[in-house]
């Protein structure tokens, strides 16, 4: 039984797999929060969790006359508002009818339910059974207002995950304007910790940064519609001594694909307040009489075993109880796409001939990309007219796609854009409204394109439509949906002036919508979510394609950084990896086809290159790649995964995966640089059975797990500047090495 309920003193305790989760209803009836941490035994009361000052505080504000105790300020809260001796960051703010801001909710009830309620309208994770989660729902009120809201607690079983969302009723007749509603609210006893975030840009997303907490406010955000590359929907509060494997963490991740707020506040009494939800930036919500608001899911993780542990939650979570459909738990196919291959300048003859030396290879899939459709020969045009470019595709995406999957074995997969439209094109000439942006001012452009406003019914029904025809004239095995610019000049023509600033959150519950229709009407496609590559990487797009493109830099070095950070909290599966041309597009480098092969391996797996161009070396190469694949993409997707050497903190990476049973591993090393005479360097592996021994392919040792783990693995023999042997392994920059390893008894 994970959650226990002392009725008497209304106190909560939520108990997963390793963690407890206490709070309590406090005496002015708002939620006070106890304890979040490693899992205590239950008992009859924790009143003495609830620490009041000894002393009358000082210049602090008290809500109850004659009681100099009893303060806000001082208490650490669940779901607090602002203005009723609280000065922290509040969770919500809401605005009535009369101007004020002020709202006081109490505790009315609770219900407690198996297994976890879906979302309306919004991603969430879920259950398969009802035994596997129970449910809190926490109903407050605020009588002057007539307003109800509803706190949902999920607790998993076997997870150490809260999952939390807030509803928001009107009861009465005047609206109220939501200004402010967070997803879930911490706050934590002290503020010895680092706030660990991921940060980036365009082919530079999701790299780490951590810094102590300090004084005050810091925060991360995206105000540009989507979740962004620029900080990602997701931080975590880590004790300042924990590493990959040891230590206290805290994780905070926003299943939503929009603007979003994340934030830790210290305050003067060095105590730790973490905030997540959407954006307040530009953002208010009218709720009329009647009506109702649902806040997207934050999920919430602790680990006592270090960022490695917080990790793992997560990709298990979200890879078995996010993603859904028929693709969450198939292996992925080893798929070519003909981007960086042709960019634009492509015909059919020149499609069916690297297709003709992927199938050769052993590739599985064809995604054919950008340039298509309508006279797409540059980024300027047609996007919105989605029909086939008769100049380039003379049999349309039909003949082609069937002379592919027909002739030479393989599937089939295409890339859109549907969110956007070019002013050169059928579709804007008839609908120039259907835009999303302001009337009275000029619109900014992105890659020369405009978004369509799915804030607009009308626009998402045509999309369904269109969509719909499409998928269904041929035979399409997968989908690249990709978002190529983010939102300027923010409005709708759909909505009255006094609802513009509900417009970016109606276009993402737009967006969900024809999601979840298009992914119910073809179960058998495997959608890969993209926004100019990593732009849009969060759990929202998760729930609904199983995968995204991870990045749209293919450089095999940079991706290191790229893939260890997106790894903190999203699981291999989800991460679309590519090997590209030796000399990268995006950086000029010029790395070994091994190397980049080694680093793509780890994520669903493809190629980005024009296969046609390969020597005969490395198509016996290649194919080699792709049976390594074949043999081991089960445990390369869905294995559980560990950071060992941080690509942010040295020269060397490491990270490996091992099956749940610890059979079967693979380990990974990278050297960026060469280094004139080095040293030997062992790596200490984690998730394997100490007691049992194993072999390494292609050597003649057989090591025990507890040696691989205390000791280290060896990594092969370097160059060391005076004359390479047979048994040199790494040689010059940009060099790496992998290992199989499986348990012989």
């Amino acid at each position: 039984m994970p959650v226990f309920i002392n009725e008497e003193r209304k106190q909560f305790h939520l108990q997963g797999k390793n963690t407890s989760y206490i709070f309590s209803i406090l005496k002015n009836g708002q939620l006070g929060q106890l304890y979040f941490g490693k899992k205590v035994r239950h008992r009859d009361d924790f009143s003495h969790l609830i620490q009041l000052p000894a002393e009358p505080l000082g210049n602090a504000s008290f809500p109850y006359e004659g009681d100099p105790f009893f303060s806000l300020e001082y208490l650490n809260q669940e779901y607090p508002s602002f203005g009723t001796s609280d000065y922290r960051e509040p969770a919500f703010v809401l605005k009535h009818e009369s101007g004020s801001r002020t709202s006081h909710f109490t505790y009315k009830g609770y219900r407690l339910e198996k297994g976890k309620p879906s979302l309306d309208g919004l991603p969430s994770t879920y259950v398969e059974d009802e035994s596997e989660a129970e449910t809190v729902t926490i109903t407050l009120e605020d009588t002057v207002s007539m307003l109800e809201m509803d706190i949902l607690y999920t607790v998993y079983h076997e997870r150490d995950a809260i999952v939390r969302s807030v509803q928001l009723r009107n009861q009465g007749s005047e609206p109220v304007v939501i200004e402010r509603l967070l997803s879930a609210s911490l706050d934590l006893p002290h503020a010895d910790f680092d706030f660990l975030h991921l940060h980036g840009a365009w082919i530079r997303e999701r790299h780490v940064a951590c810094l102590p907490l300090r004084k005050g406010l810091q925060s991360i955000d995206s105000k540009k519609g989507v979740s962004s590359s620029n900080h990602n929907p997701f931080f975590a509060l880590k004790s300042q001594e924990a590493s990959e494997n040891q230590g206290e963490v805290y994780g905070f991740s926003l299943v939503y694909s929009g603007n979003f707020f994340g934030g830790v506040e210290v305050d003067a009494y060095d105590t730790s307040r973490a905030l997540l939800g959407i954006n307040p930036f530009g953002f208010d919500w009218t709720v009329e009489g009647g009506c109702s608001f649902q806040t997207p899911e934050a999920v919430m993780v602790y680990s006592d075993s270090g960022l490695n542990g917080m990790s793992q939650t997560y990709h298990d979570l979200y890879r078995s109880r996010l993603a859904g459909g028929e693709w969450r738990d198939k292996e992925r196919p080893v798929l070519i796409n003909n981007w960086e291959a042709t960019y634009f300048d492509f015909n059919e003859e020149k499609i069916l001939g690297i297709c003709d030396a992927a199938a050769e290879l052993g590739i599985e899939l064809f995604a054919l990309d950008d340039g298509w459709f309508g006279k797409r020969n540059d980024d300027t045009t047609s996007l919105g007219d989605w029909t086939p470019d008769q100049n380039k595709l003379p049999n349309g995406i039909k003949g082609l796609s069937e002379a592919i999957v027909g002739d030479k074995g393989m599937q089939f997969g295409l890339w859109v854009e549907p969110e956007m439209v070019s002013k050169e094109s059928d579709l804007y000439r008839e609908h120039p409204d259907w835009v999303l942006g302001v009337t009275d001012r000029t619109l900014s452009h992105g890659r020369n394109q405009f978004i369509l406003d799915m804030a607009n019914e009308e626009v998402v029904d045509h999309l369904y439509y269109t969509l719909e025809n499409l998928f269904s004239s041929a035979p399409i095995s997968y989908v690249k949906w990709d978002m190529n610019r983010n939102m300027t000049e923010i409005g709708s023509a759909s909505v009255t002036a006094r609802r513009q600033g509900e417009v970016s959150h109606r276009y993402v519950l737009g967006l969900y919508k024809l999601l979840d229709k298009l992914t119910t009407r073809f179960p058998h496609i495997l959608f890969e979510s993209c926004a100019s590559g990593g732009n849009r990487f969060d759990p929202g797009m998760i729930y609904y394609m199983p995968q995204t493109w991870t990045s749209d830099n293919t450089d095999a070095v940079e991706r290191l950084k790229i893939q260890w950070g997106t790894s903190l909290v999203y699981p291999i599966s989800s991460m679309g990896a590519h090997v590209s041309s030796g000399h990268n597009h995006q950086t000029g480098r010029v790395t070994p086809l091994e190397t980049r092969f080694h680093a793509a391996m780890f994520g669903a797996f493809g190629y980005e290159l024009d296969a046609t161009g390969f020597s005969d070396e490395e198509k016996e190469t290649v194919k080699t790649q792709i049976h390594f694949i074949k043999e081991n993409r089960r445990l390369l997707q869905f294995g559980t995964f560990y950071r060992l050497l941080s690509p942010f903190n040295g020269n060397d990476t490491s990270w490996m995966v091992a099956d749940q049973e610890a059979e079967e591993a693979i380990v990974a090393f990278y050297r960026t640089l060469a280094q004139p005479n080095p040293g030997l360097v062992r790596i200490r592996l984690q998730g394997l059975d100490p007691e049992a021994l194993y072999e390494i392919n292609h050597t003649e040792e057989r090591l025990y797990g507890d040696e691989l783990m205390n000791i280290g693995l060896l990594i092969p023999p370097i160059f060391n500047g005076t004359v390479a042997t047979e048994q040199t392994r790494l040689k010059g920059d940009f060099q790496s090495h992998i290992w199989k390893l499986r348990k012989v008894n």
